[in-house]
């Protein structure tokens, strides 16, 4: 059938097989076709289903073909379309930065609680939390708090310069850049002082399970936001470490981690902050994800 004679509907079937046979669940391969298609259409969903018995303009057709063929090569999505939402929020990602996960919405989430109680009850009067985001990445985490906090000054540090140029383009798409430093270096070096927050979702993988992840994840995503080192807990370890020096006497520390890792993130929280409350939180999966420490 010529291209031109081929109706959306058509590309929309073939796409989905040829991703369910490389290896993609078939109802993520339904999903993900679709989002392709209404990509290089320019369309939302209602004008798919509006226009999918429609013949595929031809220059719609060729760069659909060679979306498909990176999507087929287990390119993410993301990185494809070029945008991926997180906390109702749309960010720009690309192979600079680690693609946002819903598990990080439950970190942001918690981080606001903690800010707002600070700013309700624990806090002098006109006090404005400080908040630091280390390795910020594309800055969603950063963003999300300065978009929904509007009273909290937000510090964002990278070791990526390139991230940091991503996450300021973020801040910029979503008016909070005036409200948010963006910092270069390592950790919590760049930081200008004590802060009130510090949250992060560092490095948390094992270096022997990088490989057994999804091809996605392997091959395409920055190593440096995945590698924790041997037990996957080389960069928390020096976080932790650095934390008391940087962290108001009546501050938080809100980490995400691993499954599996509760145990001993809580012992190197309760040795770097002798005395503080230490908790882990699971996800919704049931999983540990989120380090508390007040």
């Amino acid at each position: 059938m010529a291209a031109s004679n081929r109706h959306v509907t058509d590309y929309w079937l073939s796409a989905v097989q040829q991703l369910t046979a490389a290896g993609i669940e078939p109802e993520e391969a339904r999903l993900e076709a679709e989002v392709l298609l209404r990509h290089v259409l320019g369309i939302d969903r209602a004008g798919f289903l509006i226009r999918r018995n429609e013949v595929m303009p031809n220059n719609a057709a060729a760069r659909f073909s060679i979306l498909l063929q990176r999507r087929l090569a287990r390119e993410p999505l993301a990185y494809i379309i070029g945008h991926r939402e997180f906390y109702g929020l749309d960010f720009l990602v690309d192979g600079r930065v680690l693609i946002p996960r819903p598990e990080t919405e439950g970190l942001v989430e918690r981080v606001m609680k903690a800010a707002s109680r600070r700013r309700h009850a624990e806090s002098p009067v006109g006090h404005v939390s400080i908040i630091a985001d280390v390795g910020t990445g594309c800055g969603c985490i950063a963003i999300a708090l300065a978009v929904h906090l509007p009273d909290a000054r937000l510090i964002a540090t990278d070791a990526s310069s390139d991230a940091l140029d991503l996450a300021r383009a973020n801040a910029r798409r979503h008016s909070v850049e005036q409200r948010i430093t963006f910092v270069h270096g390592d950790l919590l070096d760049p930081l200008p002082g004590r802060v009130d927050i510090i949250v992060a979702n560092p490095p948390y993988v094992a270096s022997a399970e990088l490989a057994a992840l999804p091809p996605e994840i392997s091959r395409y995503e920055p190593r440096a936001a995945l590698d924790g080192g041997p037990d996957g807990l080389n960069v928390i370890r020096r976080l932790l470490a650095q934390a008391p020096s940087y962290l108001q006497p009546d501050g938080m520390v809100l980490l995400e981690i691993a499954d599996g890792q509760g145990h001993a993130v809580t012992r190197l929280a309760q040795d770097a902050f002798p005395g503080a409350c230490v908790t882990i939180e699971k996800d919704p999966a049931g999983l540990e994800r989120y380090l508390i420490i007040t």
